[in-house]
């Protein structure tokens, strides 16, 4: 994902640095970027702040969803994506599709299990295929 937004910022004749965290293979072979590692909002920041960075644009969900957009904002700081009441909608597919439910945004049929037995049950009620996922973070493997 680093890569290819990376790549696409790199297309516009204004950008004249890309910091990449942690960066990857395909970020390090491009002359414009940078891979650096900064593993909390902290040393974000203070890299944003230090170095007169225009736009960030952060990748993971777990620091959206921990609200680095918040922190970024009460720094004034250009950050670009969902704050942390937003962010819920990725977090918690629960929340999610409850969300959908209530305001008439089309989705698909769901039920949402705390119980492992009562899920398993379920699973031989209703027809094939189907999708089951875990609600939270999940990196993008949450089917």
């Amino acid at each position: 994902r680093e890569h290819a937004i990376a790549w696409k910022f790199a297309q516009n004749s204004k950008v004249e640095k890309i910091y990449v965290s942690p960066g990857n293979a395909g970020t390090k072979m491009m002359e414009i970027c940078e891979n650096i590692i900064l593993d909390t909002r902290e040393e974000m920041i203070e890299f944003a702040k230090k170095n007169k960075i225009e736009l960030t644009m952060i990748g993971s969900e777990e620091m959206l969803v921990d609200g680095i957009v918040d922190e970024f904002e009460k720094n004034n700081l250009v950050i670009f994506g969902p704050n942390k009441k937003a962010a819920i909608l990725e977090g918690s597919k629960a929340y999610s599709k409850e969300f959908m439910k209530k305001y008439g945004v089309k989705t698909a049929t769901y039920k949402i299990f705390n119980d492992y037995e009562c899920a398993i049950k379920y699973l031989d009620e209703i027809e094939y295929p189907t999708v089951v996922k875990a609600s939270g973070l999940a990196a993008g493997k949450g089917v």
